[in-house]
């Protein structure tokens, strides 16, 4: 079958899948016992699982020190956690977890496994080792597997990666003599739903030690809607537990791999007949997870550093070229192969104004000619694709020697477009079943998973190699070097002019740095009237309230002030380095908070440049929400607040933490509508989490790249 890969369509079962509020079961799994306290008095109000014959018939009207003991109390009242750990209950073979939901703690019970810390420790401490040994990320991979499978005696082991459009693939496997192998195995997204992810990054590790269990209902039914997103013990869907039959799986356990607080991907376990991992066990494989999506991370660090040395050694080269040819054509004619090899492209070819050039096996002239006129309707930043036939239908007839393109434009009165082309890799995509096979549910009918898994391959076709971040990284480095080469030859052609050239670009540049200021002022001006005018409001109120809101407008227009003033202090007002700008803006905004607050605000910032308009949003947010804290958490006293910014892949995150007294109410403000507001214009989200002590609120959003520097460039041009 030839097809182009797209995104499966399921039908109208997966949507029913996403919707599925897998966290309020109504149930618990048989290899534990559940009990609901209230928050105050610790009283039993319901519970899960066999407790009649553990704690007699009238459980339901004890408290939990008569259950389990006062010292197990002492332990959950001295917690400041959502989750604590209540260790093993005196004379019985329980050990205990706490778990915060809502006005309630959840008290998990499940029998004790004697295990010393000794073998915890030798085992994470062999899964370090090995882990470090491996020469790559597909090795490191293999030896988790192994590892895991070591670690918890299944019969099947595989790590599982998820890709960009959200399905996985099997990167890893370790299984046992006679089973069927998934590596390699792709698996559509719907298979894990969204809730489903977002658990996995709650619940490191998830135990389904009989998948023929019956579901211990909670009692009493009131009780059976409440929030069971941190039990381990936690029923799982019906839906799942099928799926897990259909593929011949009597006992599973997954622990998730989570890299910068992204979900890479799980160490998916299967085993034939019913299996169960101790609580030991299990906080032995988060450990080795945590140390695995470490290693993770430097292996993937290092493929990219190397990357980056490769481009930046051909580039070098290249930039010595461009700096001494005088002539453009013939620069592009001599230095075409140093150019395709160094974005290891299969073809390269430029155009300048009727002239082409070409080097390696290019699409034909005229369908050149026509690449190249269409992607000078998509702006001066460079242009790349590895799917070139879905973003401009035409290529799709040539998509053998060109699915992939990355482009430069250099717009003048002569335009040179310089495009180099990847030819199409045919892959065949081996799933785990018919991802496209959609089922459609009739009236009455119930949910189902699929039920196939066996191997079903898909040739994908108008693909090519995807361009590495380093690879566009330099393509927009070249652009700005064959400008800054095309302004010097042009000096040189110029050079009877060039006094008088200067000084008209000066005096432009002043009499834009003059109108800036000017309006910078006039902004300025305005905003500091309207807070006169809003503080001498507040003095002559004799409301509380309405002096407060006044107050509180005023706060708020100040930090808007702030912000407006940081960001035209600066010379480039479209494109902006946010770490920097950040770290500048917490500066001023430690002076207006008072010298006691000098070193509470503590800073950890990643280097990011986005546009101006985005800087803006952020700035305003990151205020926004120092001031919240500053109110909220401390009640105006100095106390610690963490700002950090980290970028992971196309998007950024930026966190604001405190460690004061945590979220109060849900009341919607005008703050919280303003920070939606901009969040919204960002096109990005915002969580607020415990932060154990406090808030950490968390906001993500994709970085926009400027191209203020090639439009600027775009108008002083005339001509090569």
């Amino acid at each position: 079958m030839n097809t182009t890969l797209e995104a499966p369509e399921l039908g109208s079962d997966i949507s029913e899948c996403d919707r599925e509020p897998i966290h309020i079961p109504g149930s618990i799994q048989p290899h534990g016992l559940l009990l609901l306290a209230s928050g105050g008095d610790l009283r039993i109000v319901g519970g899960a699982g066999d407790l009649e014959e553990h704690f007699g018939t009238r459980w339901q009207e004890e408290t939990l020190a008569s259950l389990l003991g006062k010292s197990i109390v002492e332990t959950l009242l001295k917690c400041d956690r959502a989750t604590c750990s209540l260790g093993r209950i005196a004379d019985t073979r329980w050990e205990a977890a706490g778990r915060r939901a809502g006005d309630l703690w959840l008290i998990e019970l499940e029998e004790s496994e004697q295990q010393t810390a000794t073998d915890v420790l030798t085992w994470i401490d062999d899964a370090g080792l090995s882990f470090e040994r491996a020469g790559g990320l597909l090795e490191l991979c293999e030896r988790a597997a192994e590892s895991f499978r070591s670690l918890t005696g299944f019969d099947r082991v595989m790590i599982y990666r998820f890709l960009d459009d959200d399905s996985g693939v099997v990167v890893a496997e370790d299984l046992a003599e006679g089973l069927h192998s998934f590596r390699n195995h792709h698996f559509p997204a719907s298979d894990i739903p969204p809730q489903a992810r977002a658990l996995y990054l709650r619940n490191r590790v998830r135990v389904i030690p009989d998948v023929a269990y019956q579901p211990q209902p909670i009692r009493p039914a009131a009780q059976s809607g409440v929030d069971l997103s941190d039990v381990e013990l936690r029923s799982v869907s019906p839906i799942h537990i099928q799926y897990l039959k259909n593929m011949g799986v009597a006992a599973s356990a997954s622990i998730s791999i989570v890299k910068d607080g992204v979900l890479w991907g799980l160490v998916a376990c299967h085993n034939l007949t019913p299996r169960h991992l101790s609580a030991a066990t299990r906080r032995a494989a988060s450990l080795i997870a945590a140390g695995l999506a470490r290693q993770i991370n430097a292996k993937e660090q290092a493929e990219e550093y190397r990357e980056r040395l490769r481009v930046r050694a051909d580039e070098d080269a290249i930039a010595a070229r461009v700096s001494t040819e005088v002539d453009p054509e013939e620069l592009f004619k001599t230095a075409s192969g140093d150019l395709r090899r160094m974005f290891e492209a299969d073809a390269f070819a430029v155009l300048h104004g009727g002239a082409l050039h070409q080097d390696g096996i290019c699409p034909d002239p005229d369908d050149i000619r026509e690449v190249a006129a269409w992607v000078r309707t998509q702006g001066p930043a460079p242009f790349h694709s590895n799917m070139l036939g879905q973003d401009f239908a035409p290529a799709a007839e040539y998509r053998e020697r060109a699915s992939g393109l990355l482009a430069i434009t250099l717009s003048s009165m002569v335009p040179t477009v310089l495009l180099w082309f990847r030819a199409e890799e045919r892959e065949l995509v081996e799933w785990a079943g018919n991802p496209h096979k959609a089922v459609t549910l009739q009236p009455g009918e119930k949910l189902t998973p699929r039920a196939s898994f066996e191997a079903w391959t898909e040739e994908v076709r108008g693909r090519a190699r995807p361009w590495s971040h380093a690879e566009t990284e330099a393509a927009r480095r070249l652009l700005a070097r064959l400008y800054e080469a095309r302004q010097n030859r042009r000096v040189r052609d110029l050079a009877e002019d060039l006094n008088v050239a200067v000084a008209d670009k000066d005096r432009l540049i002043a009499q834009q740095g003059t109108l800036l200021k000017e309006v910078n002022h006039r902004v300025q001006n305005s905003l500091q009237l309207v807070m006169a005018f809003l503080s001498l409001q507040a003095r002559s109120s004799d409301d509380p309230a309405v002096s407060g809101n006044l107050s509180e407008a005023q706060r708020r227009l100040s930090a808007v002030a702030l912000v407006h003033r940081r960001l035209y202090a600066d010379d480039n007002v479209q494109a902006v380095d946010l770490s920097r700008y950040l770290a500048d803006l917490v500066a001023d905004l430690k002076t207006s908070m008072g010298t006691e607050w000098a070193d509470l605000l503590t800073l950890d910032l990643a280097p990011i440049v986005i546009t101006a308009d985005d800087a803006v949003q952020v700035g305003l947010i990151v205020v926004e929400l120092v001031i919240n804290a500053q109110k909220y958490a401390y009640a105006g006293s100095p106390g610690p607040i963490f700002i950090g910014l980290e970028r992971h892949r196309a998007r950024f995150r930026l966190v604001v933490a405190d460690k004061g007294r945590g979220k109060t109410g849900t009341r919607k403000g005008f703050g919280t509508r303003m920070l939606d507001a901009m969040v919204k214009r960002l096109n990005g989200n915002l969580e607020d989490g415990d932060n154990g002590p406090g808030v950490r609120s968390v906001l993500t959003a994709p970085i926009t790249m400027p191209r203020s520097t090639a439009d600027e460039l775009n108008r002083q041009s005339t001509g090569i």
